[in-house]
């Protein structure tokens, strides 16, 4: 068992530390916010900022940008010992990416970017997607430590590609939630039901994830956020910042990306509105506004 670091111990962070504390490795996790420090306490996980950079054999980062990571990578790197295997979880731009992998390397560590997909749900059952960029021998290092948060983890490439493989994802995902949502306020303005439409698409070629596991009208798939008044899996402003993110990179390499951007837009005025809290689910609700 390891020697682990757990750095950013949010709404995905603590469940994904305390899972690898279950599986038995040594896990001490560090946060800038009070409330997660004594969240993390009450759940059972030591917390020292100290103890999580000193003296372990892998750091993992769960922080909402890539400006955070590589300012968390300034201490991390002065402070950790020599061959300290960084994991960083978060989703960020694929420049920010690369650029830490270079300043680990520089320092004589090893490095993956590994974001995940599955949500709040999964990092609490421990059935997280790994998107991992680095070397083969960094990946083969870090995947039974990654097997302790998720059910599959897959090898995208080299150095920023975990971060590649989450935005085009996400972008899909984002894309794929509004064309859903199009088609149920359709249904419901045709008088069809959201079953019959749900059991037709579900078995046929409008079938989705945002269609079979997160459904965005209550009833179909009981587990869907809609059941529960929309409180976020995954939040609107977290797909906003997805999104962006996917923009980003289209526009640096050259990739026309229509949906995308449009999606990026629908999802902004979402957000600016005031529903940044509300799972990237409820997006239905704007179409059903904008149908009224």
């Amino acid at each position: 068992m390891a020697k682990i670091g757990f750095i950013g111990l949010g709404n995905m962070g603590l469940p994904m530390a305390l899972n690898l504390q279950k599986a038995g490795h040594e896990v001490t996790g560090h946060d800038i916010f009070p409330a997660a420090i004594e969240a993390a306490t009450s759940a059972g996980l030591r917390v020292d900022a100290e103890g999580s950079v000193q003296n372990v054999d892998i750091i993992i980062t769960m922080l909402p940008n890539g400006k955070l990571v590589l300012e968390a990578y300034k201490t991390i790197l002065a402070k950790a010992k020599p061959g300290t295997l960084l994991i960083d979880s978060s989703t960020i731009d694929v420049a920010s990416a690369r650029t830490a992998h270079a300043q680990a390397a520089a320092a004589g560590m090893l490095s993956a970017d590994a974001p995940v997909s599955g949500g709040v749900g999964g990092a609490a059952a421990g059935t997280l997607t790994f998107m991992v960029g680095g070397a083969d021998d960094v990946f083969a290092k870090a995947q039974p430590v990654l097997a302790a948060m998720g059910k599959k983890i897959v090898h995208c490439g080299g150095a920023g590609a975990g971060q590649a493989a989450k935005i085009c994802n996400n972008m899909i995902l984002g894309i794929s939630m509004i064309a859903v949502g199009e088609a149920f306020v359709l249904a419901e303005k045709l008088g069809l039901s959201h079953q019959a439409l749900y059991d037709v698409a579900s078995t046929s070629s409008g079938q989705c994830w945002s269609l079979t596991s997160y459904c965005p009208v209550p009833g179909p798939v009981p587990a869907s956020p809609a059941n529960n008044g929309y409180r976020p899996g995954f939040a609107a402003a977290l797909m906003l910042k997805d999104l962006m993110l996917s923009q980003e990179a289209a526009s640096n390499a050259g990739a026309s990306t229509a949906l995308g951007s449009h999606a990026t837009e629908i999802f902004k005025k979402f957000v600016t509105e005031g529903h940044g809290g509300t799972d990237f689910s409820g997006i239905i609700n704007n179409i059903r506004d904008k149908s009224a």
